[in-house]
């Protein structure tokens, strides 16, 4: 798809999980030729198909996909790997004269990818070590002696991000914020952004997630854990982490019951959702279209009119 900008386009649809970005990224894709590059950080993992709601083998038949299931589950992915990944990924398409997808719900992919990474060096692990043995009572106080700016914008109880911003002035002798106002790398002033935000109703979107996670269980969702326990990972790893994966984990080895793992996988999904929802009424700039209405095909049209007036405006 050819836009009147001087910069190549790039679609955006993100959202908190089932909130059906997977069905407006593919009808897009159809109507327009375009690319569909995944930007969830969990279903980056071949081994994980259905727990993450990756789309199915027909689905991706039916238009191009790219950074969707191609990390095995024994590699540590992170965002700086996917970000290198996206851009190299995005410049294909536009090099074949076509139009990237990007969709997903993981926020921090989302901006790293259009903002840049901070350059921060690495880490002390011995002052790593030291933050991580903190309670996070203790850590919020020192960082609030070390970094008051930045314990003023966290909460208290965000223990992973008190605790990187603590270890980060301990290791560097600068605070966090000077580091990530030298980001570099985005990919957000050369290219011609349409971004559509999915935000449905929280009610509605409950309802489809914990019906979500028992067809997941019906679906084969349960073999993929079991095959990711054959093979002894470490259960620190991201994919043994990602929402299902513990609880049925448990079920299979007689910690929890049938009934007890669905709730506890449905609740983790629930509350996953509501961070997301949260980071993105609040965080992509205000221009950014929210759309609270999509619950059938009417919607998804309005939507893909919308995102293809954005591409060619």
């Amino acid at each position: 798809m050819k836009s009147p900008s001087d910069l190549p386009p790039l679609a955006l649809i993100a959202g908190p999980t089932a909130s059906g970005k997977s069905a407006l990224a593919l009808a897009l894709a159809e109507r327009i030729g375009g690319t569909v590059i995944n930007a969830d950080a969990s279903q980056v993992y071949r081994d994980l198909r259905v727990v993450t709601a990756r789309p199915s083998v027909e689905e991706e038949a039916r238009a191009p996909h790219r950074l969707f299931g191609h990390v095995d589950a024994a590699v540590a992915h992170n965002v700086a790997l996917w970000a290198g990944e996206a851009k190299a990924a995005i410049a294909e398409v536009h090099a074949m004269g076509g139009t990237p997808i990007l969709v997903g719900g993981t926020g921090l992919y989302v901006r790293t990818l259009l903002e840049g990474i901070a350059p921060v060096p690495n880490i002390d692990p011995a002052i790593r070590a030291e933050v991580r043995a903190l309670s996070v009572a203790d850590a919020y106080a020192a960082l609030s002696r070390e970094d008051a700016p930045a314990a003023g914008r966290l909460r208290p109880s965000d223990t992973t991000r008190v605790a990187r911003a603590l270890e980060v002035v301990r290791s560097t002798g600068r605070p966090l914020a000077d580091w990530q106002r030298e980001k570099n790398g985005g990919i957000g002033n050369i290219v011609h952004l349409s971004p559509l935000l999915l935000l449905p109703d929280s009610d509605w979107l409950a309802t489809r997630i914990d019906a979500r996670f028992v067809a997941m269980l019906e679906s084969g969702a349960v073999e993929e854990v079991d095959a990711l326990i054959a093979r002894d990972l470490d259960p620190a790893l991201p994919a043994m982490r990602a929402i299902g994966v513990p609880e049925i984990a448990a079920w299979r080895a007689g910690a929890l019951s049938r009934d007890e793992m669905v709730d506890r996988a449905q609740a983790a999904s629930r509350q996953y959702a509501k961070r997301q929802r949260t980071w993105f009424r609040h965080q992509p700039p205000a221009e950014w279209k929210r759309e609270r209405q999509f619950y059938d095909s009417h919607c998804i049209n309005i939507a893909t009119s919308f995102l293809i007036d954005g591409l060619t405006r």
